[in-house]
């Protein structure tokens, strides 16, 4: 920043010539270089010497530490000082007036009566710190009127500004006709703490400042949190000696003094340095605080000389310091409405359409421009909700974004909200990435357990950025604690080309995506909610819960639909026949979800009946199809069934498209050969007939229908994959529980659903179990 009072900056030329230091192999910069940042600026041990600063024990008003100046303006040296009651080195007359207040917002001017009885006007200044209460004593310089009173109609002037841009162009007039520096500027800070003087009044004949940037190193970040608690700063005398305190440490504890409260507190030597090289002979700063956040700051720079405003006077620059701060609050506030309430509208009509097309939550999303709508000033967005992933205008490759959702939304992360998107990331990020995506603002989905999520993409904007110097140069001196940076020597103008950057995200385009990703999240659960329950009634339609079993024999079962839906267009069936029979089916139309789900059902009871009418699984698997063909055109389905007879312990076979039914031995494992038939639904005419073949079960024997969920994988062949599944069937032998464990346990990682029922002849009681997500369950 320009010649702040606290600026402490690393900077760049050197001052001296640097001596060799240990450096950085990738740099080459030295490693034992003291930063600016880490100098105490809050216990310097000195004080500006225009004034005298008194350490007083509140409870005895008695002088525990006090600044040599005093010698100077008190007429007592400052060992003489201690121990003394405040009344005996002020007089009497000026104590009582003390303004025992911690805001020195209101400064009291009092008459001194000093130790050789001379009287003279000073301002006192009061606050606490460590215990111990805090007096700056400045003396006046001028018997004339104060500038103070221009305050009045500089105030009216501000209250008059429309815009933050009219509003700080008055406020530098205001403050610089107050005050009376050659240069006032309004400076700026970004979110990245660099600065830029966005208004300026300036004495004629000197180079401007206006619209120059300034980088985050000119005020360190302790500079800036003291910038946020103490409102005003000034250095009248930019070349002055400091005044040590006597002693340089408490008396109680031996500590030194905390001066951050404190108007006199002398300032870092680097920042003297800085603003000699800048020309500046005397400073003053006042903070501007928005939201309790430091927006920016007022300077004051002299160049013609030093510069003493009295207390008053800054006073009332601070008073117009804080009002403008109010009304910048006021006018941000303002905007942020305005933009909420645009915002909410576009938002809100989303969520409608949303809610009536709640089955279809990525058609709303990518209809036209409707998530471009929301955003002002977004050329691109991305929805992606039940792991299902739209683009919308222009975005990066789907690869690219799937890469951004995995940097950008970190574990905890549930919004993001970045218009530096490759610096925010620490890395490397494609041409594309930047051309179309610079800025992105999103939120997660906790809906889709968090992996989905919305997002808004902004491309990057060219700018031209004018430092004040520039502000990567750095240069080092020696000093008795070693080598520390020092201010940059030019403040000529430097430009830079910045990339990577988009416009930034306004605080309510932040909130009102924040609102919509939660909008978004209690439609989801509403959506799963209500599908959950539909699932379940049609999860008691499509498949059989208590099967009926002749004596003898035994089941088991496994059940898992797809990861992505609840209900899949797998399905089993028991069906008991009027003459003893039983008939065992296992199902697979093809497709997810409920549509799916309706089909299966309608598939599963007209099987039934036929089953029923015609006494066999071959004749209802031919009247099926037809029916399939006719009424459900396009949909396909495959079955295999398993005619038991319990007298004879034959089993009849019939396929329509399915993978074959396996028999498990004591001596081996092998597909049930002859039965077959195309998938239901296809109209082959003659040549649609459906085969069947038996098999015999001798005690102990299993029966094993599946779905190729169980066995299909990537990349494989089928017939490799059904020998791979017998070759493991044989392996674990007839065992109908152990079966269902190991083949499930087998079988690939998939998305399709898995469907396995196995039977046992067995001279036990007939039940059955069921292995429900890969657990072995009794009824």
């Amino acid at each position: 920043m320009p010649g702040t009072p606290e600026a402490t900056p690393a900077a760049p030329t050197p001052a001296v010539p640097a001596p060799a230091a240990p450096a950085t192999p990738a740099t080459g910069e030295p490693t034992d270089v003291i930063d600016c940042a880490d100098e105490p600026i809050r216990i310097p041990g000195s004080v500006q010497p225009h004034g005298v600063l008194l350490a007083v024990d509140p409870a005895t008003f008695r002088v525990a530490m006090a600044s040599a100046s005093s010698a100077e303006h008190l007429g007592l040296a400052a060992e003489d000082v201690l121990g003394c009651e405040l009344t005996e080195v002020l007089g009497a007359e000026a104590v009582p007036t003390l303004p025992l207040a911690e805001d020195a917002l209101d400064p009291r001017t009092v008459t001194l009566t000093l130790a050789d009885g001379t009287r003279r006007q000073a301002d006192l200044l009061v606050h606490e710190a460590d215990g111990l209460l805090v007096v700056e004593v400045e003396p006046l310089r001028s018997s004339g009127p104060s500038r103070a009173l221009r305050v009045r109609p500089a105030l009216r002037a501000l209250q008059r500004a429309g815009t933050p841009e009219d509003l700080t162009r008055d406020l530098a007039r205001q403050v610089r006709d107050l005050t009376g520096f050659d240069r006032v500027m309004v400076y700026r800070f970004d979110d990245q703490w660099n600065g830029e003087v966005v208004a300026e009044e300036v004495r004629a004949g000197l180079a401007t400042f206006a619209g120059l940037h300034f980088p985050a190193s000119d005020i360190p970040a302790q500079a800036r949190e003291l910038y946020a608690r103490q409102w005003m700063r000034s250095i009248p005398d930019a070349r002055y000696t400091p005044s040590p305190l006597v002693p340089p440490f408490r008396p109680d504890d031996g500590a030194p003094l905390d001066l951050a409260g404190s108007a006199l507190r002398s300032v870092s030597p680097v920042h003297l340095e800085y603003l000699a090289n800048m020309g500046v002979r005397a400073s003053m700063s006042v903070s501007l605080l928005v939201h309790g956040r430091l927006w920016g700051l007022v300077a004051c720079h002299h160049e013609s000389g030093p510069h003493f405003p009295d207390a008053a006077t800054r006073g009332a620059a601070e008073f117009l310091g804080r009002t403008a701060s109010l009304l910048l609050q006021g006018m941000a506030d303002a905007a942020t409405n305005v933009d909420t309430l645009a915002v909410a509208a576009a938002s809100g009509e989303l969520v409608r359409e949303l809610g009536a097309r709640v089955h279809d939550p990525l058609g709303v999303l990518a209809d036209g421009d409707r998530m471009l709508d929301l955003i002002e000033g977004a050329t691109g967005a991305v929805a992606r909700i039940n792991g299902e992933t739209v683009l919308v205008g222009r975005t990066p490759s789907r690869a690219e974004v799937e890469r951004l959702h995995g940097l950008l939304w970190t574990p905890g992360t549930a919004v993001v909200a970045s218009a530096t998107v490759g610096r925010d990331l620490r890395a490397e990020v494609s041409d594309d990435v930047v051309a179309t995506a610079s800025g992105v603002l999103g939120v997660r989905l906790a809906a889709g357990g968090g992996r989905d999520f919305l997002a808004w993409l902004r491309p990057e904007v060219l700018r031209e950025v004018h430092w004040a110097g520039d502000p990567g140069t750095k240069g080092y001196a020696a000093t008795p604690e070693g080598l520390r940076l020092t201010p940059r020597a030019s403040f000529a103008d430097w430009v830079e080309q910045v990339r990577g950057t988009s416009e930034p995200w306004t605080p309510a385009q932040v909130a009102a995506v924040t609102r919509l990703g939660q909008d978004v999240d209690e439609l989801l659960v509403r959506q799963r909610s209500e599908q959950e329950r539909v699932t379940a009634a049609l999860r008691r339609i499509v498949l059989t819960e208590r099967p009926q079993l002749p004596a003898g024999y035994e089941l088991t079962q496994v059940f898992e639909p797809s990861g992505t839906d609840a209900l899949g267009g797998d399905w089993y069936d028991v069906t008991a026949l009027p003459d003893g029979r039983v008939v065992l089916m296992v199902g697979d139309v093809a497709g997810h979800g409920i549509a799916v789900a309706a089909i299966t059902a309608q598939i599963r009871h007209a099987l039934r009946a036929y089953l029923v009418d015609d006494g066999g699984a071959a004749a209802a698997l031919g009247r099926i199809s037809s029916l399939i063909s006719t009424l459900l055109p396009g949909e396909l389905a495959t079955v295999v069934a398993a005619e038991v007879c319990p007298t004879t312990n034959e089993v009849l076979v019939s396929r329509a498209g399915h993978l074959p039914a396996l028999v498990v031995r004591a001596d081996g494992a092998h597909f049930v050969a002859g039965a077959d038939g195309p998938a239901l639904g296809l109209d082959l005419g003659p040549a649609g007939t459906f085969t069947s073949a038996s098999v015999h079960l001798e005690p102990g024997d299993c029966l094993v229908l599946y779905t190729d969920g169980l066995v299909e994988e990537r990349g494989a062949q089928m017939s490799t994959s059904l020998e791979r599944f017998r070759a493991r069937a044989a392996e674990v032998g007839p065992d109908r529980e152990a079966l269902g464990r190991a083949l499930r346990a087998a079988g690939p990682t998939t998305s399709d659903d898995v469907t396995l029922v196995v039977l046992q002849r067995s001279t036990r009681d007939a039940r059955v179990t069921a292995v429900d997500d890969g657990v072995l369950r009794a009824p």
